[in-house]
């Protein structure tokens, strides 16, 4: 049975949309297929929300079949509008296990009043509705009113309230009593900020120059550049938008881009030409053959209507607008019950476990003990990109370490919010000093000195390990600019607690499998099989999935003999040894491990054959190809390696890590973090 939740405001600028987001990401954490459906569209043009949530939500839906009626078709015949609006929705819930409907966007859709509509609309569904109410500019009172004003007009249109949200309310408790939950969003100026793809839609402009990335940048001011250059420079603001006309572009253009790129002027989020773009031929040849860090969009409307447009655009979700997107979801997280929704739906959750499931109960995870981690590679542009979704997300404290005018000056060019993170020096003199000698205490057994120390610590690595290992980190994260060696020997050397190995999480279609260990150890012992077999373990059910081991092999049973089988027979015995509790078959092929037909044949009452979620390979060779043709071949996404054996948790980057990889991977580190110095 397909559950759905139908989301409706009483009025314009509610932000309802953000509300959207939260439940499709709340839904998506528990069943395995959610849709989202918008019963009427505009015509001529697609629905911004709706490619939003299919973009970030990664749904495998086409943009028609999730879009109802227009709103002429509405004005046209609204009773036939509304058959054909429930007949789509069907079509779309037949296919989905969950899906979230958001109401109309106040364009007079029917009288007498579109919420009466929405309500309509969603008893025809079946679907409970969220009731979005505004408390922008209003008291307690006022909100108290419209609350019970609102919830009156859905029951007089039969609909069924699930819960009201309050946005955009001022700071400080809302006291309301209300027979259904109610829960309140804090006013966020940032969703209302306009971005640059705003503007660009709204005057219909076209990307010129520049980065198409910075469309999803925040739009903090509208500047018109109606003066010289100087008199420009001493007025406009950080995140400030520029307007200029063609005729003075030549004269202009070259001059913003090049304060934009200072660190001695604000970062501007866009500069807008109005009335084309007939730039003189050597100006338009030198601009085109820059690096230009910011986008340029041409308008074909004149100064003033351009300006006029673009002072009443209000921020809207849409697929670049990342940092909007990552704030909303963090509001709704942190204000809203979900498992009270989840329970008031009825949703029980599923089996399978997709890897956006996985994604967002790591990040869950990561939120709820909000841990401290420092990135050492804090002037690289992947890991500024990161740490702005973390800190929007609220997933970690972050620590950058570099120099902190560079990094602020690169954070504000990218159109970042780094305000949250904290960023040191590794040659501050202070701490290079307390790590000196904390460094020379550890290695003194290898000869270490506090004068060798002093320029040891300086490295990137080694300092933003000895934060970790003095507290002042709970956990580091590297390797995006750096080797693997140059990530984790200080790790080895300060953290090490036993043999140090490494897992991958393998996210395929419909769960989560732990492979062990694929980066570290070259040709463990049996003795060492066993240890990364239970550490192994330790890490998958810390996360989430119960521990059913595969000691691998080329054989299954006593079907084989040789050196290696033996090896992997002998780590088996002992980790039942060691651990009787834990559950663990082998030697034991692949195919016997995952296929449930192939282990009743080859190992039939086995409790692990055919069930199997961490594998342990007997050897790198083995596992580096073993977790590489699976990635490739069967489309699974690989989250690691994750590291073992470390008093506290430090992890590497692949050098060609993407964005998406480094927030992952500081969520699982951060989940890694115990209140223990047991291994991670």
């Amino acid at each position: 049975m397909t559950r759905a939740v139908y989301v409706a405001a009483g009025e314009a600028g509610s932000n309802k949309g953000t509300v959207a987001l939260g439940m499709v990401e709340l839904l998506s954490r528990q069943v395995e297929t959610v849709g989202v459906f918008r019963p009427v569209v505009r015509a001529g043009r697609e629905d911004a929300l709706i490619n939003t949530v299919r973009s970030r939500f990664q749904l495998a839906l086409p943009y028609a079949d999730c879009a109802g009626v227009t709103y002429d078709e509405v004005h046209a015949d609204a009773e036939r509008a509304a058959g054909d609006v429930v007949a789509r929705y069907r079509a779309l819930a037949r296919r989905c296990d969950a899906v979230v409907v958001v109401g109309t966007d106040y364009t007079d859709v029917g009288a007498p009043t579109e919420l009466g509509f929405n309500a309509r609309l969603a008893a025809d569904l079946g679907t409970p509705v969220i009731n979005v109410v505004s408390g922008k500019d209003r008291t307690a009172s006022r909100i108290a009113a419209a609350v019970e004003l609102s919830s009156r007009e859905l029951a007089h249109h039969h609909a069924h309230e699930l819960a009201v949200v309050v946005t955009r309310a001022a700071a400080g408790p809302l006291a309301i009593t209300h027979p259904t939950p109610l829960f309140v969003l804090p006013e966020t100026p940032s969703l209302r900020a306009p971005t640059v793809a705003d503007l660009l839609d709204a005057c219909d402009g076209r990307f010129f120059l520049g980065q198409r990335e910075g469309l999803g940048r925040e739009v903090s001011a509208l500047m018109v550049g109606a003066m010289s250059l100087p008199g420009i420079l001493d007025r406009y603001t950080e995140g400030a938008a520029v307007i200029i006309p063609c005729d003075r572009a030549a004269a202009l253009l070259p001059g913003l881009i090049a304060a934009h790129v200072s660190p001695g002027f604000p970062a501007l989020s866009a500069v807008v030409v109005t009335g084309g773009t007939d730039l003189p031929a050597p100006v338009d040849r030198l601009l085109r053959g820059m690096a230009i860090p910011l986008p340029v969009i041409a308008t074909d409307h004149d100064t003033f209507d351009t300006a006029t447009r673009l002072s009443v655009v209000e921020g809207r979700f849409t697929p670049e607008a990342g940092g909007k997107i990552d704030t909303a979801l963090r509001l709704v997280a942190e204000h809203v019950d979900g498992g009270l929704l989840l329970d008031r739906l009825a949703i029980a959750k599923t089996d399978v476990v997709t890897p956006l499931m996985f994604e967002y109960e790591l990040l869950d995870r990561a939120r709820s003990r909000r841990r401290h981690i420092v990135l050492p590679e804090g002037e690289e542009p992947r890991i500024l990109r990161a740490a702005d979704i973390l800190l929007r997300r609220g997933v970690a404290e972050l620590t950058l370490l570099g120099d902190e005018e560079r990094i602020r000056a690169q954070a504000a060019q990218l159109g970042l919010d780094l305000a949250g993170a904290k960023v040191l020096s590794p040659f501050d003199a202070e701490l290079r000093e307390r790590f000196a000698r904390e460094y020379a205490q550890v290695r003194a057994h290898r000869g270490m000195t506090v004068e060798l120390a002093r320029d040891t610590v300086t490295d990137v690595s080694y300092f933003g390990t000895l934060m970790v290992h003095t507290g002042m980190a709970d956990g580091m994260v590297s390797g995006a600019a750096h080797t693997t060696a140059h990530t984790i020997r200080p790790a080895f050397e300060i953290l090490r607690l036993g043999l140090v190995s490494s897992v991958f999480f393998m996210c395929l279609a419909d769960r989560v499998l732990v492979y062990g260990d694929c980066a570290v150890n070259p040709d463990p012992t049996a003795g060492q099989l066993a240890d990364i077999a239970i550490a192994s373990a330790r890490t998958a059910a810390r996360f989430g999935v119960e521990p059913l081991i595969a000691m691998l092999s080329y054989s299954t049973g006593a079907s084989g003999a040789g050196a290696e089988v033996d090896k992997v027979r002998t780590a088996t015995e002992l980790v039942r040894e060691r651990r009787p509790d834990l559950q663990v078959e082998g030697p034991i092929q692949y195919d016997a491990a995952v296929d449930p037909a192939v282990a009743l044949a080859k190992m039939p009452g086995s409790r692990v054959a055919g069930r199997a979620t961490v594998f342990v390979v007997p050897d790198l060779n083995t596992g580096n190809n073993l977790y590489k043709a699976v990635q490739r071949s069967a489309g699974a996404v690989a989250v690691g390696p994750v590291l073992q054996g470390l008093g506290k948790p430090v992890n590497d980057l692949s050098r060609g890590a993407t964005v998406a990889d480094i927030v992952t991977t500081v969520a699982v580190t951060a989940a890694q973090v115990r209140d223990d110095p047991r291994p991670a």
